[in-house]
């Protein structure tokens, strides 16, 4: 007997293709995993996952969590704080030992650079016979210094840098100055006047080649010291956030604590708020004393010092021009044909050492450095009377009695030169040594920090972590 298919039969469905009729479909096996593969490691993460979800949810849990982060944030200030210092006190020790010696050695090659066409030439004037022994070593002394000076500076400059550049430049024209000095004498010892010309074109290669190179190493020295300064006085914020964080976590877990347990204090923590604190003081007061010092150093030395250095070049320029004035006789003549070119370049450098004479009294702080300048500008105001008087001589065709107010022993203008280069090498001399002392004490408001911040951070982080474990022994 032949059944109806029942309502509830699932129709017959057709065999996969390539499938006998009749026949049980083809089985896909899984894809094999093996032993640790992604499954495992995302069970590993969830397993810790969970486990941390647990231990958050309870107070044990919880109080190992928070000891655990505090501990971290104290090293980490105290790793933080003693980086940052390390990097400001290396910028004050470069300030004090390195990048100011040289860019007081910079000053000092210009300086004397400067000097020794000033003696040049008042030994040329004064002739060949009767040229002063004094005169001829002190040429001889500037020569030698200016050399002496260029060694040092390119022994601690990379040759690639501009100071570098420079250093080349002047350790290769100065032998071509000094020969061209020696012409000149050797022309002069012979009365030939091809001496001045001689003179002229030394004091042109001075004044075109070798001191526009000392110029730019003095600039590029005093770039490398004001950046220096810069570093060591840049205020060190991300440590001071840091320090604030840390103990803003300190002050928030001991309120934590006592709301949950009504204890006041907890030794541990108290003792890293302590050391947090200790380090947090040390660091804004130390910067802050630090960072004063050094500006002061730069107000009142560095500046300073950049003001007289330019003035006591101003004035050897203006001496060197003086001479040349007599030794020309009015040969040269300014770009318009109508003056002197060197009675023109000495009114203008006159004019300039006046200038900063007067900025310089205004930065000096203290007796001791202002009566030098003061003494330099009484002896400027003495030079131009005497210039003035011994123009008029050599104008009215006097050139022995002219030469005799410019170069003579006494009452002359190079007697008043020399009154205002000492009284400037004095003033120098004192903001020389208020700048070293100030910076001195910048650098050493630094001192210790570093180290003083990582122990104190060590001992905070462990007094971090006993006081938390005293509160975890009371759940055991």
């Amino acid at each position: 007997m032949t059944y109806p298919p029942s309502a509830h039969t699932a129709p017959p469905q057709a065999p996969a293709p390539g499938t006998v009729p009749g026949s049980a479909p083809p089985t896909v096996p899984a894809p094999a995993q093996p032993p640790g593969g992604p499954t495992a490691h995302r069970g590993a993460l969830t397993e810790a996952k969970n486990r941390l979800r647990t231990a958050a949810t309870t107070e044990p849990g919880r109080l190992q969590i928070i000891g655990a982060v505090l501990a971290a944030l104290v090293v980490a200030f105290g790793a933080v704080t003693a980086f940052e210092i390390s990097d400001r006190a290396a910028a004050a020790d470069d300030v004090v030992s390195r990048s100011q010696p040289l860019s007081a050695d910079a000053a000092s090659v210009y300086r004397s650079l400067a000097d020794a066409d000033t003696a040049a030439s008042s030994g040329f004037l004064a002739g060949a016979e009767k040229e002063p022994v004094a005169v001829r070593e002190r040429y001889q002394k500037d020569i030698a210094l200016a050399s002496s000076l260029l060694i040092k500076a390119a022994t601690n400059t990379d040759s690639s840098s501009e100071s570098g550049r420079q250093i080349a430049t002047l350790n290769e024209e100065l032998p071509v100055y000094a020969g061209l000095i020696e012409t000149a004498r050797a022309n002069n010892r012979q009365g030939l006047p091809l001496g001045g010309a001689y003179l002229r074109f030394a004091n042109e290669k001075m004044t075109k080649v070798l001191l526009p190179a000392a110029q730019k190493l003095y600039d590029a020295e005093t770039a490398r010291l004001d950046q220096d300064d810069d570093d060591a006085r840049f205020w060190p914020v991300f440590s001071l956030a840091v320090g604030v964080v840390v103990l803003a976590g300190l002050v928030w877990v001991q309120r934590r604590n006592y709301r949950r347990t009504n204890r006041v204090f907890n030794q541990g923590l108290l003792a890293a708020t302590a050391a947090s604190t200790v380090v947090l003081l040390w660091l804004a007061v130390g910067h802050s004393v630090a960072r004063a010092e050094l500006n002061d150093a730069r107000v009142h030395g560095q500046k300073s010092l950049k003001i007289l250095n330019d003035a006591r070049i101003d004035s050897l320029k203006a001496r060197a021009n003086e001479n040349l004035t007599l030794v020309a006789r009015g040969a040269v003549l300014t770009a318009d044909g109508k003056s002197d070119k060197y009675e023109t370049d000495y009114t203008a450098g006159m004019d300039r050492l006046g200038d900063g004479l007067s900025a310089a009294q205004k930065l000096a702080d203290d007796k001791e450095g202002r009566d030098p300048v003061a003494a330099a500008a009484t002896s400027v105001s003495e030079w131009k009377n005497r210039h003035k008087s011994a123009s008029t001589t050599d104008k009215s065709g006097d050139y022995e009695g002219a030469l005799a107010k410019v170069i003579g022993p006494k009452d002359s203008t190079g007697e008043t030169f020399d009154q205002v280069d000492a009284a400037l090498a004095k003033a120098l001399a004192h903001e020389q040594t208020e700048f070293t002392q100030a910076a001195e004490d910048g650098r050493g408001a630094l001192s210790g920090l570093p180290i003083g911040a990582a122990v104190l951070a060590v001992l905070g982080a462990a007094g971090a972590v006993l006081g938390v474990n005293r509160r975890l022994s009371e759940y055991r």
